[in-house]
């Protein structure tokens, strides 16, 4: 059996997979406040109280795998760099597995949750495919072969930050143009907010009284209410995350491109004029090499059953 973690800035999970199920999920608070090693150290127990919560002897635990966020090295098992919480060189497996007594992986957070959705979720049915997760930023994992796709030193896979365009608005990262700063959900509030001041007649006006109440949603709402401003918002959105999703697939070909995010929420009315959008201008046509475009369906248990797995691939 194995125990999957995923450790975030406001709380970790953790719960064991076991024939496809997660058992004994149980969630412990975390804070920037606490030092590296305490929170490591919160860690080993919740792994411990996952076991007992799902009423398992913790001796027959194999392994823990770790989803974590930030630059990882999951070779060492280190958290290279977590800004939020000012992490350097923490040896996090290392401490845990000496709390424990058990084999402990790690993995960056978006690529364990791509390899949950890859594994039991929306890409079970693929061997290849991509995770893209639309929140304040750009996020995901590649998966090739059926396996983690890390690149050197655990360092490759971060999509959000290829440039789509040129000389684009800055990114937090201190380029210019990077796919986060056009498709993020981020992004299409801006967009929403940039429309609802040019256009003060339009709907979205009704689901956001002012442009502090702008959300992912907005630009869906008024969309479904028949607001052209609105279509426009969507038509522009679209075309950028189109982008990076054909240059992803004319390097990569995955099978399928899985998105996830509070956006992924509104399904077909966001995947439809998507699919609309890639399918004519692939470089190599879908029709063959099909190509899915779909929404991811384990929501925030993804990076639970990632982790585990993520463990299990590497035993």
């Amino acid at each position: 059996m194995i125990i999957g973690i995923d450790l975030g800035g406001m709380s970790a999970k953790g719960a064991i997979l076991q024939d496809g199920k997660l058992l004994g999920k149980t969630r412990v608070k975390t804070s920037a406040d606490k030092s590296a090693e305490d929170t490591a150290v919160e860690l080993a127990h919740l792994a411990m109280q996952v076991a007992e919560n799902a009423g398992v002897d913790f001796s027959k635990v194999n392994a823990i795998g770790i989803g974590s966020p930030g630059v990882i090295d999951s070779k060492q098992g280190t958290v290279v760099n977590w800004t939020n919480f000012n992490w350097k060189d923490v040896p996090l497996a290392s401490i845990i597995r000496e709390r424990t007594g058990k084999q402990v992986f790690v993995t960056n957070d978006a690529n364990a949750a791509a390899l949950g959705e890859a594994k039991y979720g929306a890409g079970k049915n693929y061997e290849d495919s991509i995770l893209i997760t639309l929140g304040t930023g750009v996020g995901g994992g590649i998966i090739l072969g059926g396996k983690l796709f890390e690149g050197y030193k655990s360092a490759g896979g971060e999509i959000g930050h290829m440039v789509t365009r040129q000389n684009g608005k800055l990114c937090s990262c201190g380029r210019r143009g990077c796919f986060e700063v056009y498709a993020s959900a981020r992004a299409l509030i801006g967009l929403t907010r940039d429309a609802m001041q040019a256009e003060l007649t339009s709907k979205m006006w009704d689901y956001a009284k002012t442009l502090d109440d702008v959300d992912g949603r907005t630009v869906f709402e008024a969309l479904r209410a028949g607001d052209e401003t609105a279509e426009k918002v969507l038509k522009e959105y679209v075309a950028n995350l189109g982008e990076g999703i054909l240059n992803l697939a004319a390097v990569l070909r995955p099978q399928a491109f899985i998105l996830g995010g509070g956006i992924s929420a509104e399904k077909e009315t966001l995947l439809k004029p998507l699919r609309e959008y890639v399918y004519p201008r692939l470089y190599v046509s879908e029709t063959y090499a099909p190509l899915d475009i779909r929404c991811a369906e384990l929501g925030n248990d993804a990076g639970l059953y990632g982790a585990a797995q993520y463990a299990y691939d590497c035993l």
